[in-house]
């Protein structure tokens, strides 16, 4: 039985927390491997070039994502560009993905709660349970293609025709409305996000027996004739501007990068702590409804995220970023479990916020005074090996940042009343001062270890002024990309052997130079990131 509750913050208070959450390591950081620094590099690319329909790494068609989120962060950063640095500008378009999704999750709340519950707790749920989920805490700070998809999947999921709302009332505008949305996700990631959801929407029609109407029909038919509308917008135009990177799109998009079971197998796996705390309440919920499972509202988004699990695994996807677009499914049904969460269970789940979030915390706290004091000297100790050159400075704004959250956590903690929804409020809220404090006290710290500006301008010093001819070997994407942000520096595929220089990518135990028939090479540099014991950048030099 779901007891009647109120929104445990108002929609004033939720927003606040979703810009505390969103804006404090959006900015004031180089691009990090590896999906950030490949989404600065690609809209870096469309702004140099100024070809916004093939998107390029280092000068090189990249073509595992259509374009969609680095159009965004390209526009955006062209209009930021004269307030911040180009890599900050474009992380905007991330930002604004991520509370495009907690707005259209606070919308399918809303229209998704029990006539009981008003809109209230599981409302509100809804929405901090995007924010509160741990996987997303880093991506969100990243130029991440996924983000474009998370935000489309979440407006999905507020268009669907519910008992209320446009779709409800006009079907084939709401139907166009999903439409749309599938196509952004199509545009951002490719076809897997929008199949999961255009048919999470059919077996809703068939299994609800509320939605088995002319009019839900007409919402489907609406959503599929604007899909694909808005899905062939942007292949059309690559293959009239060149069959072969079509052709190139198409094998990415079609290919299966590991055996579905090994793929499921592990997102399975990183869904554990990914998408905690919402799994264990979406199964709460399940259990709570299950007399109900037939029910739009339940069925629905149960659908998509199994369908969206279904579609990730078989195309291999074996990164933890592919997860981010169950995050709204999984969220969404998990805030109807929240009002009916048993008493002992609610306040286990608040309690471990507050003891779990003020601990961590207050150890981000004793290493920001132990990087500036040198005490504790054994932390301290721990901070100048793992980022050797690194010097702390004292930046009043980013500490009232911190203090803030501090304070702020304070009043949350000790001073919110009691209510069904409080545990996943300050769960959110504990994540947001986490990811906030860490942003404010310790980001340069981790920017020094983690930017590639410092090893792509020390490469660039040793080649000759002008000089464009340098071939690479086993360099990653992410780095290439680094390299050629930073510094312009874009080693070419040199099978012919034309290039008189060669940067070759290895570990710092291991040197190897690729055999060169009859060539001698001589080494310019050999650099990689402070603290990092897995990669390095050689130069060499041809010798004649």
């Amino acid at each position: 039985m779901i007891r009647a509750t109120t929104s445990p913050i108002s929609a004033r208070w939720l927003a606040l927390l979703a810009l505390a959450f969103v804006l404090p390591g959006l900015f004031g950081h180089d691009p990090w491997k590896s999906v950030d620094a490949i989404g600065v590099e690609i809209a870096h690319q469309m702004h140099l070039r100024g070809d916004w329909l093939v998107p390029r790494v280092a000068g090189e068609p990249w073509l595992d994502s259509p374009p969609l989120f680095f159009w965004l962060s390209a526009a955006l950063a062209r209009l930021g560009a004269l307030y911040l640095p180009f890599h900050d500008a474009a992380r905007i378009a991330s930002g604004v993905c991520v509370l495009a999704a907690c707005a259209f999750l606070y919308r399918a709340g809303r229209l998704s709660a029990a006539p009981a519950d008003a809109g209230g707790a599981t409302t509100a749920a809804a929405v901090l349970l995007l924010p509160g989920s741990i996987g997303l805490m880093v991506h969100a700070h990243e130029a991440a293609t996924e983000l474009g998809a998370l935000a489309a999947c979440a407006a999905a999921l507020a268009l669907l025709p519910y008992r209320t709302g446009l779709a409800a009332a006009r079907p084939l505008l709401g139907g166009a409305g999903y439409g749309a949305a599938l196509g952004v996700a199509f545009l951002s990631t490719g076809p897997v996000t929008a199949a999961a959801l255009l048919l999470a929407l059919l077996a809703a029609i068939a299994v609800c027996d509320t939605w088995r109407t002319v009019r839900h029909l007409r919402f489907a038919a609406a959503a599929v004739v604007v899909f694909t509308a808005c899905a062939l917008s942007w292949p059309l135009a690559l293959r009239a501007h060149s069959p072969e990177l079509f052709d190139i799109w198409w094998s990415h998009a079609a290919r299966t990068r590991a055996p579905a079971g090994q793929s499921l197998g592990y997102l399975l796996e990183v869904s554990a702590w990914f998408l905690w705390p919402a799994w264990p309440l979406a199964l709460w919920a399940l259990w709570t409804r299950r007399a109900a499972l037939r029910a739009p509202e339940v069925f629905a988004p149960l659908a998509a995220a199994l369908l969206l699990l279904a579609g990730q695994a078989l195309s291999g996807a074996r990164q933890d970023v592919a997860l981010l677009v169950l995050l709204p499914p999984v969220a969404l049904l998990a805030s109807l479990g929240v009002p009916a969460l048993r008493r002992g269970a609610a306040a286990s789940l608040d309690w471990f916020a507050v003891m779990c979030f003020s601990f961590f915390a207050a150890l981000v706290w004793l290493g920001y005074v132990a990087m500036l004091s040198g005490w504790p000297p054994k932390v301290a100790n721990n901070f100048a090996k793992t980022a050797p050159g690194f010097a702390a400075s004292f930046e009043w704004p980013t500490f009232a940042l911190a203090l803030a959250l501090a304070l702020a956590w304070g009043g949350l903690a000790f001073r919110m009343p009691p209510s069904p929804a409080r545990g996943v409020t300050r769960w959110a809220a504990g994540v947001t001062l986490l990811w906030g404090s860490f942003a404010a006290l310790w980001l340069p710290w981790a920017d020094h270890q983690k930017s590639y500006r410092p090893v792509a301008l020390q490469l660039k010093s040793r080649l000759p002024p002008g000089e464009a001819c340098v071939s690479g070997h086993n360099l990653g994407t992410p780095q290439r990309a680094a390299l050629s942000y930073h510094a312009g520096l874009r080693p070419q595929d040199d099978q012919q052997g034309r290039c008189a220089f060669l940067l070759v990518q290895g570990s710092p135990q291991q040197e190897s130079v690729p055999p060169v028939s009859g060539r001698r090479w001589v080494k310019l540099a050999d650099v990689g990131r402070p603290g990092d014991k897995a990669e390095r950048f050689r130069l060499y030099r041809l010798e004649r």
